[in-house]
């Protein structure tokens, strides 16, 4: 199960919600074994330039190599260029969780 965290400047016209049903819905259109994204949308007071910031993060699995993940970051930016004002600054950041990563349900 992919992990979002999504920060922006806070001020900013920016839906955060419908980034973070963008961003997974742009997941699993590239790899249907993602499951659910568990996203989570950071407004930021203080920032030093106006920007948002996309961190993912992915279990490592042996489809996911080079080419799937540059794909996915790519995807990722295109997805999420019509929701930023325009001229703002944007990253995105992939990054495979740790192999002892655990995902529970209380």
């Amino acid at each position: 199960m992919p992990q979002a965290d999504l920060s922006y400047s806070a001020h900013l016209d920016f839906d955060a919600a419908k980034a973070l049903a963008v961003i997974e819905e742009t997941i699993r259109d590239k790899d249907e074994t993602a499951g659910t994204c568990k996203g989570r949308a950071h407004p930021v007071q203080t920032t030093h330039h106006d920007h948002v910031l996309l961190r993912v993060a992915v279990l490592e699995k042996p489809h996911r190599d080079d080419v799937f993940m540059t794909a996915l970051s790519e995807n990722l930016v295109a997805a999420l260029k019509p929701l930023i004002p325009t001229g703002t600054p944007y990253n995105v950041i992939i990054t495979f969780l740790s192999p002892y990563h655990q995902s529970v349900q209380a």
